[in-house]
């Protein structure tokens, strides 16, 4: 599809100014030139003298002088149809847009742990990824800094001055932790420093650069946790019972587990009944405020599984490896009493893993505007063909460029804790996880040209099945969700501003580094003989 550019009007009855110009920049300034030559055709055909009977050359050139008049009509028909198209999906982007930005605004809203001056500069608050948070220390309070992150609190989805949060906050109070870019939160290490950039005599540098690891030291000890379990393993069935007693008798910690999970402990013993679960949806959006911590036993699925969960914040994951690849599980089973002591003394390294928000725009709501709701995936989102024989034909755009046109088996964007996933395998680079970006991954493109991009983490990537593909396509969210695009619905992916904590066994490099030579072998081959040609 060619590229366009689009001017944004309130309404489509704004004014014939606003519509005239608009036109113009879309390329609408060509009709009148398609007209004037159609126009042009029909006086030239009678401005001919009459023709005989027997002028078979006459009659020959008079009806393609036709056909060339009939193919402009058709030309500018079509050009309008198409700007009128691209001008309504701009129309439905500028919606989307605003209501994503007054959502965002809504879980920014000032509470009580963040600063009071914050809540006027909102131009601020619109730039930001994340929430910004309050730092007190030394009794003084001030705005946070961007080498800190703190008042764990303010993560909380509650309104602050609701009854319920209230009544929540006097009989629990969520534990809180900062975030210190260094190693191991040390004081004599160097504090993360964002890039600055200095122009001088003419020079462009760059003194700082954030590249330092990110670790997480309590405020106040941990309360809760919050344990995710593989099911049907007899391994892991067993540790969750050993885990869960010596959780509550050793740490004195309220544990929650899932319904399943609780109903296979009682049936070890009726003395676990202190584990707390939950009956339905809407008690699993309240988890957030009340879990400190979380823990997995199984495979990078059930670390996908944890994160899904929740629809915003997620709170610190501690990921034990039992189950096959294990790229964000670097805990053993075997120490883990030393290794839970040790996250819940802190500090502890973590690696602050990127999610994406995506949602689908249906083309049936061009005129009653409606989207589905958000889904944040961690690894990736899948779009294919499904169990159609035709290629997929996919248009792609990032913000307002167009990217391309995906003819082949689909298309993945993934984030880069996902690139060691399906990303890899349909011939997509391995990035180190806290490295921002989106990777934008074909699946079997039918062009050898065709390689993998790496966009940046603040754009937003539509891509749309076109009116005159021959089949549906269908999309999935870390391989669950599974829904139907029809011809003419898009699916629209940016970054999530909710990042998902994983703690590091050793620091965040590390530990990507000896995930993918156990988990992959990378690179592993048996080293050249040193004995030949000098």
């Amino acid at each position: 599809m060619a590229t366009y550019k689009l001017n944004h009007t309130d309404s489509f009855g704004n004014g014939d100014a606003n519509n005239l110009r608009s036109k113009q920049e879309n390329g609408f300034s060509d009709l009148s030139s398609l007209a004037q030559s159609e126009k042009a055709v029909q006086e030239l055909l009678f401005q001919q003298t009459p023709m005989q009977a027997n002028d078979d050359h006459l009659i020959e050139f008079s009806e393609a002088l036709r056909t060339v008049a009939k193919a402009l009509r058709g030309s500018s028909e079509g050009k309008a149809l198409a700007q009128a198209e691209a001008a309504e999906w701009k129309r439905r982007y500028e919606l989307e847009r605003s209501k994503n930005l007054e959502l965002l605004l809504l879980h920014k809203a000032p509470s009580n742990g963040v600063c009071a001056d914050e809540s006027s500069d909102k131009g601020m608050d619109h730039l930001a990824k994340s929430p910004r948070l309050h730092v007190q220390e030394n009794g003084r309070s001030g705005r946070c800094s961007l080498e800190r992150i703190c008042a764990h609190q303010v993560l909380q989805e509650c309104e602050p001055n609701s009854p319920n949060n209230a009544s929540n906050n006097k009989l629990k109070k969520k534990a809180s932790f900062k975030l210190s870019w260094g190693c191991k939160g040390q004081a004599n290490d160097h504090q993360h420093k964002k890039d600055i950039v200095s122009f001088e005599s003419g020079n462009i540098t760059t003194a700082d650069r954030s590249s330092k690891q990110i670790s997480l030291t309590w405020e106040s000890n941990p309360q809760t946790v919050i344990i995710f379990t593989k099911p049907n393993s007899t391994s892991v069935r067993v540790l969750s019972v050993e885990m869960v007693r010596w959780l509550r008798d050793h740490k004195g910690l309220n544990v929650y587990v899932e319904p399943r999970v609780k109903a296979e402990l009682l049936s070890e013993s009726s003395s676990f009944d202190f584990v707390q679960t939950w009956e339905d949806d809407k008690e699993i959006s309240l988890l957030h405020p009340k879990v400190d911590l979380v823990i997995t036993l199984g495979g990078d699925g059930t670390v996908l599984w944890a994160a899904s969960m929740f629809k915003g914040p997620v709170p610190p994951i501690v990921p034990f490896s039992m189950g096959s690849l294990g790229f964000m599980t670097p805990f053993q089973s075997e120490q883990y009493r030393d290794c839970l002591d040790s996250v819940l003394r802190g500090p502890v390294s973590i690696t602050l893993r990127h999610r994406l928000q995506c949602h689908i725009i249906r083309d049936k709501a061009r005129h009653d505007y409606e989207t589905e709701e958000n889904t944040l995936v961690l690894n990736e989102v899948t779009i294919d063909r499904g169990i159609s024989s035709y290629l997929t034909n996919l248009e792609c755009y990032c913000d307002n460029s167009f990217v391309t046109c995906v003819q082949g088996d689909g298309l993945i964007l993934s984030t880069t804790s996902g690139s060691t996933a399906y990303s890899l395998a349909a011939g997509g680079s391995m990035v180190h996880p806290q490295v921002p970006g989106i990777l934008f991954t074909p699946i079997c493109p039918h062009s050898l040209s065709f390689r993998p991009l790496i966009l940046p983490d603040h754009v937003t990537v539509r891509v749309q099945v076109p009116f005159n593909s021959r089949g549906s396509a269908w999309v999935s969210f870390d391989g669950k969700g599974r829904k139907q695009l029809e011809a003419g619905d898009a699916l629209v992916c940016s970054m999530a501003p909710w990042p998902v904590s994983t703690a590091c066994q050793v620091e965040s490099t590390n530990d990507f580094l000896r995930s993918i030579h156990d988990g992959l072998h990378w690179n592993q081959r048996k080293v050249q003989s040193s004995d030949g040609p000098q």
